[in-house]
């Protein structure tokens, strides 16, 4: 069963344009603040406090180079989110066929009353 919480927190992260951007390029590889900052319509100080919401939520993690910081998708926070998605698309199918195996008994009964 997937870790609802962890999946609620990385969702609510992803729910920001600027984050989902950030995200975006995390996914292509490590990056540092200045960046992640350039071609964004924000300052890098918004940035940062971007990344601290990620952060907080298991999507990122960041490492110390020189006197930088890089930042990288959180495998484990990634790994939560698909969790939850399967979890959640496992039972829409699970609907899905419940719903078509309703809808033909249904017709199946129709056509044995028509003869």
């Amino acid at each position: 069963m997937a870790n609802t919480s962890a999946a609620t927190a990385a969702l609510g992260a992803l729910g920001d344009g600027t984050r989902r951007a950030i995200f975006e390029r995390l996914a292509r590889g490590p990056l540092a603040v200045g960046a992640l900052a350039a071609g964004l319509p924000v300052t890098r100080p918004a940035v940062s406090q971007h990344l601290k919401v990620m952060k907080d939520a298991g999507l990122v993690i960041d490492q110390a180079r020189g006197t930088r910081r890089v930042y990288r998708l959180d495998p484990r926070g990634i790994g939560a989110l698909r969790d939850w998605l399967e979890d959640f698309w496992a039972g829409g199918l699970a609907a899905f066929e419940d719903y078509v195996d309703d809808n033909n008994s249904e017709e199946t009964d129709h056509d044995d009353r028509a003869d």
